[in-house]
């Protein structure tokens, strides 16, 4: 679930206004990295094997080591993802971003993927 607001103290009398901006519901199946998913599927569609899915893997810098990145390839052979709409980034610190999810939930029916305010 993904709840945007927009927050306005008010310090005289010691409170806060919260208007919820969007709320959606994005189901596990789709909370994927959508750049890596896609990266993911298109190697698939091209016949990819594991070796290149474990260099893929290992461009996108994730936190495995080299035989946590081979069985992870191999897992993704056997099972691929589903397209996931979130945007994650593993820079300093793990961030979830959620443009293309409010996004999608606005112009587009896709199963998983649900505007709750708008319904």
């Amino acid at each position: 679930m993904i709840l945007v607001y927009d927050k306005q103290d008010d310090p005289e009398i010691k409170s806060a206004q919260l208007q919820i901006l969007h709320g959606i519901f994005v189901d596990k199946s789709k909370t994927g990295d959508y750049q890596t998913t896609r990266g993911i599927l298109e190697i698939l569609e091209r016949n990819g094997n594991r070796d290149d899915l474990a260099a893929f893997l290992e461009d996108r810098n994730l936190p495995v080591d080299d035989v946590g990145r081979d069985a992870l390839a191999e897992r993704i052979l056997n099972s691929p993802p589903e397209l996931g709409y979130l945007t994650i980034s593993n820079a300093l610190q793990w961030r979830v971003q959620y443009g293309r999810v409010i996004v999608v939930s606005k112009s587009d029916e896709r199963a998983g993927i649900e505007d709750l305010l708008n319904a």
